[in-house]
């Protein structure tokens, strides 16, 4: 629909006059790129057809060649979308720039929103404007868009309280700008916002951070995917996540979302702005309103993606090492884990099986095909699964089919004339990197695992080094012949990376600060001048590679096995979630690490990355039995668990130390006790964004105490972890957040935290984590079983935490409630997910899934527990029986106990600290309702 745009110049003569002066007042004084541009002003708006929104040309004031010329022209999208955000979208109105492809993210695109007729100019203020088509829903959404004409800046404000939640207007304070008004070239961008001092602000990742889990005033942060171990500091690591989380004073929360992957450096100042500084793309903002924090990754995953759902035994112990040499290690290694009974649910075979470091084949001696086929046919007897690496490069050999049929179908990465495919070196030498943004590139893809998959039928793929690592560095580099390759994991090629020689791409003019020394940015990876099918530069896309081969690697295995994939990633990007897991990558053996390894996990969580977790007792260096105790009892309660150390360091295994085999043996029980627990929190990820592990503050939000903490986390709302990160330790400080706290293991022992949060010594044995249990929840549980698929067979039983029974007779008594009359209720809430494990998705679907809801109900000497079925029929449930009841907070026994209304006869055991109902042989598929009652004594204490 074609429209008269209606013209409203902004600025005039004398207004002119007065920015500039303005400006000569200012400039000198600001940081030294204020002279890139003076800014845009705002010339034209109109409304779009569908009356969500505006879009708006830009015209620029003033500019200079610094970093390349400034766009004179720039089109404004502003929008109101669901889901409880708004879009900003700012772009090159006559060229088209690069930004984040469909296929990777899909989502609606701004420029396919025809612009609505008008016969008369939008109503248009100084801040504000009115839609001729505004709805209800948008004059009462969460957000509000405001702006400036010029210089052109624009807000978003949270409508129930005004509070400013982004705020490009570089103010004058004192003659002075905070900050450069926007700028946009062609290869550097820059915008900032203003933040209150008070601000609470997460995210922007990957990093080790020494710092913790929130943000520091006076750093930046850099978001380049690079090949480094994760036992550095505070450099960019793997991922690369432009997602934040800002936390007000009153424990309002939003997120920002800036949905570009260019290189960028995002300088948070003084504590009181924040700087987006970024090579190319556009800027395209979305803000989310929360207001809690899981409301605002509720909404990030909404657009990005909801988190992809795992297979059933990608939640038990897994063993991998560097340095397996053959399939004899593999069967030794499950023989000793057998032999002191622990359980191993999958071993994986790192690049030790493959024919010459070739992808899709296996070493003809070591790892030979028919022993291969016979050992993964006695793991799936036993249960137990195989999950095998893939790495990008792809080696350039005439006998290697893999690499013939790619060049057939061109599905390589092109040099930076277009003239050749793109060599690198890694592992098997010379490699072509795969194009997964071309459009056969997952045909090809899908062709290469089903014809391994018929070799080996693995259970799973694991993705290394594809941010692409490259053990060389720039686009110039060749094989000389005369020069041999000694060390194969150092450069062997011959590299002429003279300045003058490279190209805008390698060597752009503003450099990122990713190595902290402005090392070029395609230091050991692909060259960013090398060119992908349709001639965009990897310049662009370097930081969404891990994402795309990631993503095509879950079609292909969805297509191949025909059941739910499992793909665990190195590299990924804001929606990479939706396909993969993530493990935070080569850390270290040093007690540091495992420190670190908790922030690393909760951020991945706030990504949008719930499966993920860390090389338990560390992949570098050499581990201390002290340490890999200690790793494995935090390990236990990792969403995803794992094993793995290098060729270079002695070996770690479990088994090793009798210590932390007794240990280990000790937490993975109550792992695999706690599976359907997992496994119901993996479905609540799926299907709103919700982390596995969280920080204490997605919980606690109000609690500001909360917001520093991560060296503590919970599962799903209702357990709490506390490990002991430090060597020579038998205590740890701990904080509880307000509540009442079961420790599982004995849950005689209560902290009570009734009016507010506190902090508490606890005691923590060499051989003990300290796992609490929050009251109000019902946790499910399964027995111990060796493999998550004896285990889930097991019949469940379901603990049930209240507050202690002369607890909440001394309400009564203190005249603090109303239960004694019994009209005020005590509740407790817990639910358990169901499937098949085969579909693809989480859905509540008939045959396939069901989803049971539990709630336990008290009032004084009365008790109800019941659970509602959605789609009973999930064949899964056929068989399964809850046959036990723990009460925690009940020391008596029933005098009756009544199961759907009728006289039941169950076994009753009760002490000190909780009172059990067992033999129950409830069907989990059928509702129920169990009642009880206590008898109270004369003085309002029940009986013992």
């Amino acid at each position: 629909m074609s429209i008269e745009s209606a013209s409203l110049r902004m600025l005039t003569g004398m207004a002119a006059v007065r920015v500039m002066m303005l400006l000569a007042l200012v400039l000198p004084t600001v940081s030294t790129i204020a002279d890139l541009s003076s800014g845009y002003r705002m010339t034209e708006i109109n409304e779009l057809a569908d009356g969500s929104g505006v879009v708006a040309h830009l015209e620029l004031t003033s500019g200079c060649e610094t970093y390349g010329p400034n766009l004179k022209e720039l089109r404004l999208t502003a929008r109101y979308e669901d889901g409880g955000r708004v879009h900003i979208h700012i772009t090159d109105p006559l060229l088209p720039r690069w930004e984040i492809p469909d296929m990777l993210i899909p989502r609606d695109r701004v420029e396919h929103i025809p612009i609505g007729q008008s016969t008369s100019p939008i109503r248009f203020t100084e801040t504000s404007y009115t839609l001729k088509r505004e709805s209800n829903w948008i004059a009462s959404h969460q957000l509000k868009i405001t702006w400036t004409k010029d210089p052109f800046s624009f807000s978003i404000i949270r409508r129930s309280n005004g509070d400013v939640l982004f705020n490009t207007l570089p103010e004058a304070e004192g003659g002075r700008y905070a900050f450069n008004p926007m700028v946009f070239k062609d290869q550097y961008l820059e915008i900032s916002t203003r933040l209150p001092q008070n601000s609470c602000l997460y995210g922007l990742g990957e990093s080790t951070r020494p710092s913790g889990m929130r943000l520091v005033p006076g750093q930046s942060y850099t978001l380049w995917a690079t090949d480094i171990g994760s036992w550095n500091l505070d450099f960019p690591l793997y991922g690369s996540y432009p997602f934040l989380m800002d936390m007000r004073p009153d424990g309002q929360t939003h997120g920002v979302l800036f949905l570009n992957s260019n290189g960028m450096d995002i300088e948070y100042k003084s504590g009181d702005s924040l700087t987006f500084q970024v090579i190319g793309g556009v800027f395209d903002f979305y803000f989310f309103a929360g207001p809690s924090p899981m409301g605002v990754v509720d909404e990030y995953t909404q657009l990005v993606g909801r988190p992809a759902a795992m297979p059933y035994w990608s939640f038990g112990f897994h063993q991998a090492r560097y340095g397996y040499k053959d399939i004899e290690e593999l069967e030794s290694v499950l023989a000793k884990y057998d032999a002191i009974n622990f359980p191993v649910e999958s071993i994986w075979a790192d690049i030790d099986h493959m024919d010459g470091y070739r992808d899709f084949t296996l070493h003809p001696e070591h790892f030979p095909e028919k022993r291969m086929r016979s050992f993964v046919q006695g793991l799936h007897l036993k249960n137990q699964k195989l999950v095998m690496i893939l790495d990008p490069g792809i080696k350039i050999d005439e006998t290697y089919a893999t690499f013939t049929r790619g060049r057939e179908l061109g599905v390589y990465l092109r040099n930076g004339t277009g003239d050749g495919y793109y060599v690198t070196q890694v592992w098997p030498g010379a490699t072509h990197i795969p194009d997964f943004l071309h459009p056969n590139a997952l045909d090809w893809w899908t062709k290469e695992v089903e014809e391994f998959y018929k070799i080996v039928p693995f259970d799973g793929i694991w993705l290394d080094m594809n941010e692409p690592a490259n053990f060389c560095s720039g686009p110039n580099c060749w094989f000389d012949p005369a020069v041999p390759c000694i060390i194969i994991d150092s450069c062997c090629m011959t590299c002429d990376n003279d300045p003058d020689k490279l190209t805008r791409w390698d060597n752009p003019p503003y450099k990122i600060n990713g190595y902290k020394s402005k090392l070029p940015i395609y230091k050991n990876t692909v060259a960013t001048s090398a060119l992908h099918y349709d001639g965009t530069p990897v310049y662009n896309t370097h930081n969404v590679y891990g994402m795309a081969e990631g993503l095509a690697t879950y079609k292909a295995l969805e297509k191949v096995q025909k059941k739910r994939p499992f793909v665990l990633s190195r590299s990924s990007f804001v929606g990479g979630g939706a396909h993969s897991a993530h493990w935070t990558g080569d850390n270290g053996a040093t007690w540091t690490d495992m420190k670190h390894s908790i922030a690393s996990m909760l951020n991945s969580g706030l990504f949008g990355v719930p499966m993920v977790g860390v090389d338990l007792c560390g992949f570098y260096m050499e581990t201390n039995e002290e340490l890999c105790e200690r790793w494995t009892q935090l390990g236990a309660f990792y969403p995803f668990a794992r094993s793995h150390s290098d060729i270079h360091t002695g070996p770690q295994e479990i088994y090793l130390w009798k210590s932390v085999t007794e240990t280990a043996s000790k937490a993975f029980y109550w792992r695999y006790r706690l599976l359907p627990f997992f496994y119901t929190l993996m479905y609540e990820a799926h299907t709103s964004g919700a982390p596995i592990a969280r920080p204490l503050f997605f919980e606690y939000w109000e609690d500001k105490e909360t917001w520093e903490i991560d060296t503590q986390f919970l599962l799903g709302s209702s357990i709490l972890v506390s490990p002991v990160l430090e060597p020579n330790q038998t205590s740890v400080r701990a904080y509880f957040p307000k509540g009442i706290w079961y420790n599982l293991f004995d849950t005689s022992d209560v902290i009570r935290a009734e009016d507010h949060g506190i902090w508490k010594h606890l005691s923590a044995p060499k051989d003990t984590i300290n796992v609490h249990v929050r009251r109000g929840s019902i946790v499910p549980m399964q027995d111990f079983a060796m493999t998550t698929t004896l285990a889930r067979k097991t019949p469940f039983s379901l603990l049930v935490a209240f507050a202690p029974s002369f607890h909440f007779a001394e309400f009564c008594a203190a005249g603090r409630s109303i239960v004694c009359r019994g009209i005020d209720r005590e509740f407790a809430t817990g639910q358990i997910y169901l499937d098949d494990d085969a579909q693809p998705t989480m859905d509540i679907t008939e045959g396939r899934a069901s989803l049971v809801k539990l709630e336990a109900i008290r009032t004084y000497g009365h008790y109800v527990l019941r659970s509602t079925v959605t789609q009973p029929d999930c064949a899964i449930n056929q068989r399964l029986i809850i046959n036990t009841v723990v009460v925690l907070g009940l020391q008596a026994r029933p005098f009756s106990v009544h199961l759907n209304g009728r006289l039941a006869s169950v076994q009753v055991n009760a002490n000190d600290s909780m009172m059990e109902l067992s033999g129950l042989n409830l069907f989990v598929r059928e509702a129920f309702e169990l009642i009880w009652n206590i008898m109270p004594n004369g003085n309002g204490v029940h009986s013992r």
